[in-house]
């Protein structure tokens, strides 16, 4: 059975990290499958990412109403046309486009369906109790409704649907989880280091350790920085040939702190900003890279972990990683908590890693990825969810 999908997200932005990517590479295999899939999204027909996405791209900017991102276009195109698709899936909470969804369908036949992308983590609650409050304002009156009267809220792993419970008190919905991954890389190794090394020429002959994705709060790069200039003060020898690789946009107020702090701690010289690299560019960093390295302090799923394993590349992350268990389970990586201290041990750890057990480690996280991570399975999860909840209209919609 073929189905027509439509996914609404805030933006196909490639810069705005882990949503948009999964989106495209779940749509991919959908498509494959003979499925129907296209997007709804916020952004403006003029940007240049709508004009570049693979999938066919409905887009309602401009938008208003500052980060909420409210469209006086939404709802009327969602109601005009919601007939065509068998299922809508809202991709992140928190912005217009999912109460738009709501307000467009219910009481209607169309079934959506809500990835909330980590975006229920507690986390957020301890770390902006303020940004939680002004939440709490409207949480019954908008993302409460959202998630109740969703056909079902999907998860991308069981930690992530446990966390999500603690967020609000007001909290209700049919909750199903979903494998979920990413796509195998390319098997060019050898084009892809070529690529890296071309535009990075002075990372060659260095011992990388790999940070890849959005330089943002929630993913720990000042434990990283704070840790390896600790690191370095105390076993100079045990990280003289490590160089940082922080590859992923940093051309923001955070990021510009993060490079602040940098030159402040002394550690200027062992790290390389790429700025977002993709393509060849961006496996052959993992290509080229010892380890990979995410001391997050909130990550539901994390993409680019996935992706690390896929080459190879046993990864350093904290326990706030939800995939964290299974990589443990397998022996595809290190793991240790969201501070400076768990953080400085993973690298110790790493370094002190005989080389035989290293390489044991990078067969184990390629072969954890196959197992658990692959897309294939993600986007088979994804449509047996659709299938389990008979693409139903919830009663009361």
């Amino acid at each position: 059975m073929s189905f027509r999908i439509l996914h609404c997200i805030s933006s196909v932005d490639p810069k705005k990290g882990g949503p948009i990517e999964g989106l495209k590479q779940l749509s991919a295999v959908n498509q494959q499958q003979g499925h129907v899939v296209e997007v709804l999204t916020l952004d403006k027909p003029e940007d240049p990412w709508v004009k570049d996405c693979p999938l066919v791209c409905h887009a309602m900017g401009p938008t208003y109403i500052g980060n909420y991102q409210y469209s006086p276009r939404w709802v009327p195109w969602l109601k005009a046309n919601a007939h065509r698709y068998d299922a809508v899936i809202v991709n992140g909470i928190w912005q217009y486009h999912a109460f738009g969804v709501w307000r467009a369908l219910r009481g209607t036949k169309t079934p959506y369906f809500v990835f909330t992308h980590g975006m229920l983590d507690p986390w957020f609650k301890r770390t902006y109790p303020l940004k939680h409050l002004k939440k709490w304002l409207f949480w019954p009156w908008a993302e409460y409704r959202v998630l109740r009267d969703a056909t079902a809220v999907m998860f991308t792993c069981e930690d992530e649907r446990r966390l999500a419970r603690q967020s609000f008190w007001l909290y209700k919905c049919d909750e199903f989880v979903i494998s979920y991954g990413t796509s195998a890389p390319p098997t060019d190794e050898a084009q892809q280091r070529q690529a890296f090394y071309e535009r990075f020429p002075q990372l060659q002959g260095k011992k990388g350790l790999l940070f890849l994705g959005r330089v943002h709060e929630k993913k720990g790069p000042d434990l990283l920085f704070k840790a390896f200039a600790a690191l370095r003060q105390r076993q100079p020898e045990l990280v003289r040939d490590v160089q940082l690789v922080m590859a992923g946009p940093h051309d923001h107020d955070y990021g510009q702190r993060m490079q602040a702090l940098v030159k402040e701690l002394g550690i200027d010289d062992q790290v390389t900003w790429t700025g977002m690299v993709s393509g060849d560019v961006k496996w052959g960093a993992f290509r080229s890279a010892e380890a990979f390295i995410l001391p997050s302090h909130q990550e539901n799923f994390g993409i680019a972990v996935a992706e690390a394993m896929a080459c190879s590349l046993p990864v350093l992350i904290s326990n706030q990683v939800n995939i964290w268990r299974e990589i443990q389970q397998a022996e595809g990586g290190l793991i240790d908590v969201d501070t400076q201290a768990g953080t400085e041990r993973l690298i110790e750890q790493w370094l002190s890693t005989p080389s035989d057990r290293w390489a044991r480690m990078r067969a184990n996280a390629k072969a954890c990825f196959n197992q658990r991570f692959l897309i294939d399975r993600t986007a088979e999860s994804f449509i047996e969810a659709m299938e389990v909840f008979g693409m139903r209209r919830k009663p009361g919609r």
